[in-house]
């Protein structure tokens, strides 16, 4: 009896191997000795088969925040966007509203499963979290909290398992 292959397992046979990807950190206080959210998405990629070709702080600006994203749309030589930081409620967290602004195709599931992970580990301060996902100019982007623990969570449950496939979708 042959084996039949479920249709999302068939897409993600197409999908490429790896992912040249970019990490900003969004913070005001965050330098690169100090940016254990970023280093952890930077060292889950690589370890994942994937390429980081940029990594950066910018501060908590909206300007900022929006050229960074803009500079990664532009560039050729990335595919996907991944961000840490600024998706909290504090009066600074500002980059879920600019990221949003950004986007043309928002994943919905992503905020919504990564918040249910969260509250698996966290319990009910998971619902302060605005993590988002979503296509900005041909390009995946992804927010995650500041945290390490989130970024950690969000790369192993969610985003090393899927951003190749992600890939593959945008570019079809």
């Amino acid at each position: 009896m042959s084996h039949k292959v479920h249709p999302h397992e068939e897409h993600k046979t197409h999908a490429p191997s790896s992912v040249r990807c970019a990490v900003l950190t969004v913070s005001d206080s965050r330098s690169p000795e100090t940016d254990y959210g970023g280093r952890t998405i930077a060292y889950q990629l690589v370890h994942g088969g994937h390429q980081v070709v940029r990594r950066w702080i910018v501060p908590d600006d909206p300007g900022r925040i929006d050229e960074a994203i803009l500079d990664v749309v532009k560039d050729d030589e990335v595919d996907a966007l991944i961000m840490t930081g600024g998706t909290g409620i504090a009066r600074r967290d500002v980059t879920f509203e600019v990221v949003r602004r950004r986007l043309g195709k928002v994943m919905d599931g992503f905020g919504e499963i990564f918040r249910y992970l969260s509250y698996k580990e966290i319990g009910p301060s998971a619902v302060l979290s605005r993590a988002i996902a979503g296509v900005a100019g041909g390009k995946v982007v992804i927010a995650l909290p500041g945290s390490p623990g989130a970024c950690e969570l969000a790369m192993q449950k969610l985003i090393l398992p899927e951003l190749a496939h992600m890939i593959q979708q945008v570019r079809k």
